[in-house]
């Protein structure tokens, strides 16, 4: 058996290789450590000197030129969790030693979010929530685009979008794509249609950003974007919150009360305690919670456990990445 060492956070570990992806691993390799926070590493490096696989998650060590010098048998990396883009250094990427992530699995539970968010914002769900506790009764008017034959706009065309335009094809919307990477060809197959990132701020009754946060896309949408939105609109972010300008953001919501924002994700995160984001009643604010929580971590764990015995047979991995493919992750 492979000799395996686990190197992650305390609650990285316990919520993505509980108890039954454990079991699922114990049999399979040889395990010679499990070390949380995973930078405790440098307290024993001996433990690592023999180690050909290593099991992670959220809370990753550092992989540069002084871990890799402790690990010389080190095959591959099952990181159960997203972007590696926080850990993995270029001395990693010059090694050879092979890499595969969950983020197939943890794309799901962004989806369903997303989706779900899109279907309540089209009833503008938080504001007659709001609009109802406060006044005590139910409101004669209530101006709302609905579902039917709304247009729904998705910023980047990666896994998530994919997997949330999958679960759109259950309702009667038109979907738009902004996505520079995106041929025509596949837009055709997946039943979208390209647009420029004004044009779709413009016309979207929704518009949900999956856009990963680079050095291009940072403060990618302006406080113009945010004017330009149809009256009832609404704006989804559960990818980065860098890739707005959030200030802008701000004054536009604060001008433009019909405007409803769902953030998942803000800069800095949390928002700091004065930030206007809290009081606006136009902003529904959740604490980073899109991606994987709770039980739904186990799938990321058992999605490296299939990695695991793909590599063991000598079969390709479904999810392993290049430093190029990790250059363009979330």
């Amino acid at each position: 058996m492979l000799k395996a060492a686990f190197l992650l956070s305390p609650d990285a570990f316990a919520s993505a290789y509980g108890r039954d992806v454990f079991d699922r691993l114990r049999p399979l390799v040889e395990t010679v450590g499990v070390i949380t926070p995973a930078e405790k590493w440098r307290l024993s490096p001996e433990l690592l000197r023999d180690v050909e696989v290593i099991f992670s998650g959220w809370g990753a060590p550092r992989i540069d030129a002084e871990f890799l010098a402790h690990v010389p048998r080190l095959k591959a990396i099952f990181y159960a969790g997203g972007s590696v883009r926080y850990f993995a250094t270029d001395e990693f990427w010059s090694s050879g030693i092979r890499i595969t992530t969950a983020q197939a699995a943890n794309a799901i539970p962004v989806s369903e979010y997303t989706a779900a968010t899109i279907v309540l914002g089209l009833k503008r769900f938080w504001h007659y929530a709001r609009v109802t506790r406060e006044t005590r009764t139910f409101p004669l008017y209530r101006p709302m685009r609905g579902g039917y034959q709304s247009i729904v706009g998705l910023i980047s065309y990666g896994a998530i979008a994919r997997l949330v335009r999958q679960r759109l094809f259950a309702y009667d919307y038109t979907v738009i794509v902004h996505d520079p990477f995106l041929s025509e060809a596949d837009a055709v197959r997946e039943k979208v249609t390209r647009v420029d990132l004004a044009g779709m701020f413009a016309t979207a009754d929704v518009v949900s950003l999956h856009t990963p946060l680079l050095r291009e896309t940072k403060r990618l949408i302006t406080g113009e974007h945010f004017a330009s939105m149809k009256t009832g609109a609404v704006f989804i972010n559960t990818a980065r919150g860098e890739v707005v300008d959030e200030l802008a953001m701000i004054a536009c919501l604060q001008r433009r009360t019909d405007l409803q924002a769902v953030l998942d994700v803000t800069e800095p995160e949390p928002p700091e305690s004065d930030s206007p984001l809290y009081s606006l009643p136009n902003v529904v604010l959740t604490p980073h919670l899109a991606g994987s929580v709770g039980p739904e971590c186990l799938r990321m764990g058992h999605a490296m456990v299939d990695e695991f015995e793909r590599f063991q047979a000598g079969l390709p991995l479904q999810w392993e990445i290049t430093a190029a493919e990790a250059e363009l992750q979330a």
